[in-house]
C-alpha cells in the first residue's frame, strides 16, 4: 500500500457512487461498501470511532459528542480502512496527532479526503479561490470538512504551484503539494524543522493566522530555481500544530538558467500574430 493506491481506490469508490450535491451524503458511501453506521455516545471523548466485523457485517461506530465535520472525517476514515483492507494502528495515538503517525492511518485519512471532497466537485471550485486560509475556510465549510483535510486537497488539486504542510511542535509531520510543484522536485521532508526564518515558525507563539514571504530555498529541499513563496500559517494551540499555506505569486514555478534561455529564445522565435497572451491568474498576496 503506499498514498497512490489509497488515492485510487477512493476515486473508484467516488466513481461508483457518482456523488453530486455538496457536502456529499455518507449515506451513498457505506451503502455502496455494505457498511452500517452507528452512532455511539458511551465513547470516550478522545475515541472518534472504530469499525468492526460482527456477524460478517462491517460496522463503523462514531462518536455522537464529536462535531459534524469530526464525524462524517472519522466515517470516511473508517471506510479506509474497510476499503483498503488496512488494519487500524491507533495504538494510542489519537486521530488529531501526527506524531509517529502510522502509515496505516495517513493512508486512511488521504481516502478520506477523496471521499468527502471528491476531485470533480471539488476542483472547480478550489480553482476559483483566491489562494489563502479564508477560502480554505469557506470549502471546508461547503464541504462539511475539516481545514486541514480541505487544505490537503486544496494543494493537491489546484493548477498553481501550492503546498499544504501540518506541523506539530514544529516538526514537519506531512506536506500535500501541487502538481507543478511535485514535477518541480519541490520537496519539503517530513520529520524536518520549521524553517527559522518561516511565518510558521513565528506563529508557533500566537494564535491566528500570520502572514510573509520567505526565500523558497528556506522550505524546498535542494532547491536551485530560486524565488520568493507567499506564506500564511495558522497556530491551533489545543493540539500544538500548525497550518502552512505556501504559493508562488505569479503562479508560476521559476526556471532554472537553462531553462529560462530555452523559454527566451522560443519567445524571440515566435512570429507575431496580433493575439496578445491572456495574462496568469494571479492569486493575492498575503
Amino acid at each position: 500500500m503506499d498514498e497512490f493506491t489509497a488515492i485510487l481506490r477512493a476515486r473508484e469508490l467516488v466513481g461508483r457512487v457518482n456523488p453530486a450535491k455538496i457536502p456529499v451524503p455518507l449515506e451513498s458511501y457505506l451503502a455502496e461498501v455494505g457498511c452500517v453506521l452507528r452512532v455511539d455516545s458511551d465513547l470516550s471523548a478522545d475515541e472518534p470511532g472504530f469499525s468492526v466485523t460482527i456477524g460478517g457485517k462491517e460496522h463503523i461506530v462514531v462518536n455522537s459528542r464529536d462535531s459534524v465535520e469530526r464525524q462524517r472525517f472519522t466515517i470516511c476514515h473508517e471506510l479506509g480502512h474497510v476499503v483498503l483492507k488496512l488494519p487500524s494502528q491507533h495504538g494510542g495515538v489519537p486521530l488529531w496527532s501526527y506524531s509517529k503517525r502510522p502509515l496505516n492511518e495517513i493512508f486512511c485519512d488521504v481516502f478520506a479526503a477523496e471521499l468527502l471532497l471528491p476531485y470533480r466537485l471539488f476542483k472547480p471550485l478550489a480553482d476559483d479561490a483566491l489562494i489563502g486560509f479564508a477560502a480554505l475556510d469557506d470549502l471546508a465549510e461547503s464541504f462539511s470538512a475539516s481545514v486541514m483535510a480541505t487544505g490537503s486537497r486544496f494543494a493537491a488539486a489546484v493548477d498553481v504551484p501550492c503546498a499544504f504542510v501540518i506541523s506539530q511542535e514544529r516538526i514537519v509531520r506531512y506536506a500535500s503539494r501541487s502538481k507543478s510543484l511535485r514535477e518541480s522536485e519541490a520537496w519539503i521532508a517530513p520529520g524536518s524543522g520549521l524553517p527559522p526564518g518561516s511565518v510558521s515558525a513565528k506563529a508557533n507563539s500566537a494564535a491566528g493566522i500570520e502572514s510573509g514571504e520567505i526565500q523558497a530555498d528556506q522550505w524546498f529541499t535542494d532547491w536551485r530555481r530560486g524565488g520568493m513563496l507567499l506564506e500564511e500559517a495558522r497556530y491551533l494551540p489545543r493540539w500544538k500544530q500548525t497550518l502552512t499555506l505556501l504559493w508562488f505569486d505569479d503562479d508560476e514555478v521559476p526556471l532554472l538558467d537553462g531553462e529560462h534561455q530555452d523559454s527566451e529564445e522560443e519567445q524571440e522565435l515566435k512570429e507575431l500574430d496580433g493575439t496578445l497572451p491572456w495574462p496568469g491568474r494571479k492569486k493575492r498576496r498575503p
